[in-house]
């Protein structure tokens, strides 16, 4: 499945809306409409040897849509959203289009594989995978010989209808409990036999995090006083589990080598700094806290004073279960609200739970103001190890991005580069590159990005983040540029014209072919370098 996207004028579809308008009706709001997205289209064939075949489009910001059924017939009228199409195919493999297309006639053309075949379905092969991100959640993908579409009962629900789905789709469910789960797939084709495919499959809880916490950006040493985190110096001698009656269960926990605070069963949890410290000249409290399920918690910091809680206030954390929660607290949010609070003497944490019982995970605890000094821009990227890789690579849904050798020094003679696979998982699977102190952007800035492409017309999305943990990301800007040649090095243009220069961008985020998934072949292969910000 594929989809093209690009800026149509439909003249038929046009002067219809526009003759049935009278002169004084104003239809100026539809010039800021964009072109639809998100089209796709359930396909379904009758199991009478006929080739009847229904299909039902989809998508968003769609007014009609328009059929080119791909077998030489004339194309179809335009039908509404949430109407189906049939059209009888004789035996064999086609490619139909659709035409989405909105009120000012912007269009999006979208093309879909159809198999008609008498015979019934052969070669079922189901997967059936944890989701990576979300607990309780299952990935499905089917793929059969004369295969036309395919219904999975997923085994929760016995009176639930099954769910329909082409070849090659990811059909994701979420389980209300984790365990064991009979899910069957059953495989349609235009004969009257079908064939199914049955597994008993674990639906998991995810009850840890999968990822590490956020990167922190740089700092100067005299800006930042670190309770516990990897990014910075922690001061010495903190206690993270004194003794203060609690039934807090506490552990220390190391994923693939980064450590980060388990704090189990949570009704209450001191962490003591052995000693009282001056903070009085920072500005803002951080922590990270990742939780399996909807807990929330809260902090206070004690200041030295009364054996009683007079000096000490709570802030509330909200949680968001399954992903790192990132706070950036302001001292006046303590202070305002309890005057005997003196950050001159900061002596101690407690962690709250709220209900209690519940565990957290914490990283990146520290105190901090910000920097009185510029920080230096961080351009051009490469990945030349004498450059100090001043960067951290990641990816999310089945993304892969790694360091590299060159394959080809032809046009670009650097040894190293990166190497950036889409594998199967979701349709935005993609990598991530972070940097310690945001990116030096103006209102007219130019990202250039030389590129190595298996092939002519790769979509490659480029995306700017601020350092917000996805999915609360506040703050995006995203180009899309596509590669022209095969098998060389190119250099890619993303024109940032007009990007919040207040906002500071810490991440680019690396998609190809946006809305199609990936299988980790070297189709979904390329190689990037030398990513410049002008």
């Amino acid at each position: 499945m594929k989809i093209l996207k690009h800026t149509l004028r439909l003249c038929l579809l046009v002067m219809v809306f526009y003759g049935c308008t009278e002169d004084n009706v104003d239809t100026s709001f539809t010039d800021g409409l964009e072109a639809p997205t998100d089209i796709s289209a359930l396909v379904m064939v009758t199991q009478d040897n006929t080739g009847l075949v229904t299909i039902t489009p989809s998508g968003n910001g769609v007014t009609g849509y328009v059929f080119d059924f791909g077998d030489g017939s004339e194309l179809s009228n335009s039908i509404q959203p949430g109407s189906s199409i049939e059209h009888t195919y004789a035996e064999g493999n086609y490619e139909f289009t659709i035409i989405a297309s909105n009120l000012n006639g912007l269009s999006t053309v979208f093309t879909e594989a159809v198999v008609v075949s008498f015979q019934a379905p052969e070669n079922l092969v189901v997967t059936i995978t944890n989701d990576p991100a979300i607990s309780k959640a299952v990935n499905i993908v089917a793929e059969a010989d004369f295969a036309t579409y395919y219904a999975v009962s997923f085994g929760e629900d016995e009176t639930a209808e099954p769910t329909i789905f082409n070849s090659g789709d990811v059909i994701s469910y979420t389980y209300q409990q984790a365990g064991i789960y009979t899910i069957n797939v059953e495989a349609f084709s235009g004969a009257i036999a079908t064939l199914s495919y049955t597994e008993d499959f674990e639906a998991v809880e995810i009850v840890q995090p999968l990822s590490s916490a956020p990167d922190q950006p740089s700092r100067l040493e005299e800006d930042v006083i670190s309770v516990f985190s990897g990014f910075y110096t922690d001061i010495e001698g903190v206690d993270f589990n004194p003794n203060w009656g609690q039934s807090t269960i506490y552990n220390l926990f190391d994923l693939a080598g980064d450590d980060m605070l388990l704090y189990s069963d949570l009704n209450y949890q001191g962490i003591d700094l052995a000693g009282a410290i001056d903070a009085s000249q920072m500005e803002y409290l951080h922590i990270d806290v990742w939780t399996a399920d909807e807990n929330n918690a809260s902090i206070s910091p004690i200041t030295a004073g009364p054996n009683d809680t007079s000096n000490e206030t709570a802030y509330e954390l909200e949680l968001t279960a399954q992903q790192w929660t990132s706070f950036d607290i302001p001292l006046s949010a303590f202070t305002d609200q309890n005057s005997l609070l003196d950050f001159s003497a900061l002596i101690q944490f407690k962690l709250e739970g709220v209900p209690n019982g519940g565990a957290i995970f914490v990283d990146n605890l520290y105190l901090y103001k910000e920097s009185d000094e510029t920080v230096p821009a961080v351009s051009p990227i490469n990945f030349e190890e004498e450059s100090g890789l001043n960067f951290t690579l990641s990816s999310f849904d089945g993304g892969s991005i790694s360091v590299a050798g060159n394959p080809d020094l032809n046009g670009n003679s650097s040894a190293m580069v990166a190497e950036v696979i889409k594998g199967a998982g979701q349709t935005w699977a993609g990598s991530k590159i972070t940097v310690p102190t945001p990116f030096q952007v103006i209102g007219t800035s130019v990202i250039t990005v030389k590129v190595w492409s298996p092939r002519v017309g790769l979509n490659l999305l480029l995306k700017m983040e601020d350092n917000t943990a996805w999915p609360n990301t506040i703050e995006t800007s995203e180009i899309t540029a596509t590669t022209t040649i095969a098998n060389q090095w190119e250099t890619l243009t993303f024109d940032f014209a007009g990007i919040d220069t207040s906002v500071d961008w810490y991440n680019l985020v690396l998609i190809m072919d946006n809305g199609t998934a990936g299988d980790g072949s070297s189709d979904y292969t390329i190689y990037v370098d030398d990513i410049t910000i002008n």
